[in-house]
């Protein structure tokens, strides 16, 4: 099974955001951990899937050890700088600077949390880059930022290369029996790392330029200041709409008038800015039951999360100071929504093949 064929990327783009909601708008721990828990079922799914043969897959494998890393060293700076809180653990000299004082355990759950955010977080984005590759998230970007699209694709695609490139060489270098035992034994290291990202950009940029990258229909003087006139006058609308939202709120029409009339200039504009990017479609992509199922799924369980979250903010949120209780709530069905985004996991299989190209 190819890899990059599980699923439709638009069911993988309707995971990342369900998946990644919970993790930027909740320090629950019970909640985090279960977003862990389905973002690693899946991870190790498409882990199993390729074999080992994916580089993305190992590359963003070191990436999350390396979050989990940042993770456990803010536990402790987290106990050490924050010294509130009623159940003291130990105390250090109030004479020394910045970590003087009592150390607390809702200081400790307080940063036992915060890391569990960031590294659920790298987990989601890291099993969604190993599933979809860059070509077709530039293939979905919109026609009128897809020069924004390319620089976007090749920024994500940095991180996971070079710490690819960096593992490849330091094997290679093993092999030949080099050993790191200081500062100056990393330059047989660093210097190959450099190379091979100056010829991978030589090469992208003459495949880009073979390619056609940049050009495109031109549009006549005229459209263009149209299109730029439009722009601005949606920002000014929408700006105007914020204001009327703020200085109005007892008369919430004219905001609407003014957001609703700058999101009809801006994407009128846009859309006649798409019209002259020409896109070659070779092959379309196929929905299938499993795509279906991911993509229901998923929105489902970032709808009922959203809905708590504008509705039943109590629900989400921790704060393990005083007055507040240290022990976290817990929503049995906002659970199972978190819980339902393992479904990617449990539906790839080795043997099952896909062709959603």
């Amino acid at each position: 099974m190819a890899l990059n064929d599980s699923f439709h990327p638009v069911a993988w783009l309707a995971w990342l955001a369900a998946a990644a909601l919970p993790a930027l708008s909740t320090r629950n721990p019970l909640y985090l951990s279960l977003v862990l828990l389905a973002a690693g079922v899946v991870y190790l799914a498409l882990e199993r899937c390729s074999r080992g043969t994916q580089p993305a897959g190992r590359s963003w494998g070191a990436f999350v050890r390396f979050g989990a890393l940042l993770w456990l060293l803010t536990i402790p700076f987290t106990a050490l700088t924050a010294h509130h809180g009623t159940l003291v653990l130990l105390r250090l000299p109030a004479a020394w600077p910045v970590v003087g004082g009592p150390i607390t355990g809702e200081a400790l759950l307080y940063g036992l949390t915060g890391g569990l955010a960031l590294i659920g977080l790298l987990l989601v984005f890291a099993t969604f880059n190993v599933a979809v590759d860059q070509a077709r998230l530039l293939r979905m970007t919109p026609g009128f930022i897809y020069q924004v699209g390319v620089v976007a694709s090749i920024a994500v695609a940095f991180v996971p290369q070079m710490v690819g490139a960096w593992q490849t060489i330091r094997e290679v270098q093993q092999v030949r029996g080099h050993r790191v035992r200081g500062l100056r034994d990393l330059l047989p290291l660093i210097i190959p790392l450099l190379v091979t990202a100056l010829e991978r950009a030589v090469q992208l940029a003459e495949s880009m330029e073979a390619r056609g990258f940049g050009c495109q229909a031109e549009a006549t003087p005229r459209r263009r200041t149209i299109q730029q006139l439009a722009v601005l006058a949606g920002l000014a609308a929408i700006a105007a709409g914020v204001a009327a939202a703020g200085f109005w709120r007892d008369r919430p029409w004219p905001a609407g008038v003014f957001l609703a009339c700058g999101a009809g200039a801006l994407l009128g504009s846009f859309w006649d800015q798409g019209r002259h990017v020409r896109r070659s479609r070779y092959r379309r992509w196929q929905w299938g039951r499993a795509d279906r199922a991911v993509a229901v799924v998923s929105l489902l369980a970032g709808l009922a999360w959203a809905i708590a979250w504008l509705a039943r903010p109590g629900w989400l949120s921790y704060y393990p100071y005083p007055p507040s209780s240290p022990w976290p709530t817990f929503q049995p069905g906002l659970g199972m929504a978190i819980a339902a985004l393992a479904l990617p996991g449990l539906l790839l299989q080795p043997a099952h093949k896909t062709s959603n190209e």
